[in-house]
């Protein structure tokens, strides 16, 4: 699902209250780690995440993992923090705008 800027936007302003609800660790992004953020995606939609790692690269590789894993979308990184999106399909929470 591609979103369009206005739609990245409003998911954006919505992140700014939320708390990291996935915190990576040592190992970084493990099974266990993607299979816990499916899980807090289908409950939330948008999830904020705090990655490890000192350089731009491991935490890029992180999210790369992450994203691909779980099927989100990134709405915003700003150093350690990553927003992520997935629409739940069943039971939408965020009415996106058009």
């Amino acid at each position: 699902m591609a979103l369009s800027p206005s739609q990245i936007r409003y998911l954006r302003s919505l992140s700014h209250g939320l708390n990291p609800v996935i915190l990576l660790g040592n190992k970084g992004a493990s099974d266990a780690v993607v299979k816990e953020l499916g899980l807090a995606l289908e409950i939330h939609e948008l999830v904020k995440v705090k990655l490890s790692g000192g350089d731009k690269e491991e935490r890029q590789a992180q999210l790369d993992t992450l994203l691909a894993g779980t099927g989100a979308e990134a709405i915003q990184q700003i150093g350690h923090v990553a927003v992520l999106f997935r629409r739940n399909a069943g039971e939408p929470k965020i009415a996106l705008p058009r």
